[in-house]
């Protein structure tokens, strides 16, 4: 029965130590990732929404804490979009940098002329790998 417990210890913590192993250690090692979807209004022109791409690629020119920027369109042959048509990809060196862009009043701005043409926003941040 002792060596079961003990058999089951060592896997236990052979899993813990390589979950360790795969992670960073510290913030330096680490970003962090704040992926947006838009689906919008199908009254939305083109116009409308090309101004709001442009106006969020804009932001990492008047927020500091933004340390990359990436967008695009839905091309997946998959078809499982569920009417999000575009992607933004924006990452911080920290999740207290998304906390001070969140609030940033160039944020705020583009998120008022956002609205009206917004039909549903997703939102995921996660940590990652530098």
């Amino acid at each position: 029965m002792s060596k079961i417990i003990i058999m089951s210890l060592c896997v236990v913590c052979a899993g813990m130590f390589s979950m360790v192993l795969g992670q960073p250690k510290t913030e330096a090692e680490r970003v962090y990732r704040h992926i947006v979807l838009f689906k919008f209004k199908e009254d939305a022109t083109k116009e409308q929404i090309d101004e709001i791409v442009t106006a969020f690629g804009q932001l990492k020119n008047e927020v500091d804490t933004i340390i990359g920027y990436e967008h695009g369109t839905d091309v997946s042959p998959e078809k499982l979009a569920k009417g999000f048509t575009h992607c933004f990809l924006v990452t911080f060196k920290s999740k207290a940098d998304l906390e001070a862009y969140l609030p940033h009043p160039a944020h705020i701005a583009f998120t008022e002329k956002l609205k009206p043409i917004l039909s549903d926003v997703l939102v995921v941040d996660y940590w990652t790998e530098k």
